[in-house]
């Protein structure tokens, strides 16, 4: 009997969460095809092809996603109309409210979701270590400008202190996802602070 009515679209954009969710919950490699497909809506292998071309292409659009939405907690590293020390926190505080909330995975995905990659597969954690290098020139730049403004003391080492500020930032995903909760990470930010605080001029 001929089916009737009208035919069923493909929601790409939920599918892309749909992925996002399992990205940044299990990796890259953890998660299979199989489940992405399931995730979709029982997409077959045919019509996910047809959408996606590849796994890999299919993280791309998740970390795009990524990027554009959960990410933008870090969007203040990129904003030059900010005071310095303001953008590095707000980066911070807003990350870490952010990485422990209840409602999608814990950790931050562009930290998490393709480490340990296989041989094959390393062109895909180097999708993330782009990103993650954008974060740590941003902190550069702002501690730099600190510097040059006369917000930080001349003799400040602005290399080890935007080290510092960077590695604080990606140790949080782990520190979420072990379940620590965001008053102590909150608290922890409180006293990095004081260390740009003792460098101030």
């Amino acid at each position: 009997m001929p089916r009737t009515g009208r035919p069923r679209t493909f929601d790409r954009d939920g599918a892309i969460d749909a992925a996002m969710t399992l990205f940044w919950a299990q990796g890259y490699e953890p998660t299979s095809l199989s489940q992405l497909r399931s995730s979709m809506g029982g997409l077959s292998s045919a019509s996910f092809y047809a959408a996606f071309t590849s796994k890999e292409a299919l993280f791309q659009d998740v970390v795009d996603r990524y990027i554009g939405s959960y990410g933008q907690v870090t969007a203040s590293l990129k904003d030059d109309t900010l005071a310095p020390r303001n953008a590095i926190e707000t980066a911070l505080r807003k990350s870490a409210a952010m990485q422990t909330a209840q409602s999608h995975p814990p950790g931050c995905l562009i930290m998490l979701g393709a480490n340990n990659c296989s041989p094959e597969n390393r062109q895909v954690e180097a999708i993330l270590v782009q990103e993650r290098q954008r974060n740590r020139q941003g902190i550069e730049r702002h501690v730099e400008r600190a510097r040059t403004n006369g917000e930080l003391s001349p003799s400040t080492d602005t290399a080890a202190m935007a080290r510092m500020f960077s590695t604080f930032l990606s140790g949080m995903s782990v520190e979420a996802r072990d379940g620590v909760p965001l008053s102590q990470i909150d608290a922890a930010i409180t006293s990095l602070m004081r260390l740009w605080d003792q460098a101030a001029v």
